[in-house]
């Protein structure tokens, strides 16, 4: 039950396939979608949306959307986001040990 257990409600939050890519990404600083788009080719339009409207849910992503012609919208992360980038830095070290362990190496 997320409401019994924080570390359970910390991973419903940024469980997803690219929700930590997406965060990894922000934390470099803001975006536009096509950015990111850019940044994760892998990921449909659709896949990063769902996930971008997700993230924004739950308080992690910013979005700003300027009244300009086209209309600019820029995807950040929230200040509640912001605490998430110790633990991607955390993620990133443990991953990148995982991987030697398993005779894989970090890209």
């Amino acid at each position: 039950m997320r409401d019994e257990c924080p570390v359970r409600a910390a991973l419903d939050v940024i469980r997803g396939r690219w929700k930590p890519s997406i965060l990894w990404e922000l934390n470099c600083g803001t975006k536009r979608f096509s950015q990111l788009q850019e940044a994760l080719p892998q990921v449909t339009a659709q896949a990063l949306t769902v996930q971008l409207r997700q993230l924004e849910a739950d308080g992690v992503v910013r979005r700003e959307i300027f009244a300009e012609v086209p209309v600019r919208v820029e995807y950040s992360l929230s200040e509640h986001g912001k605490a998430l980038s110790n633990v991607m830095d955390e993620l990133e070290e443990w991953g990148k040990a995982y991987m030697e362990r398993q005779g894989k190496t970090a890209g």
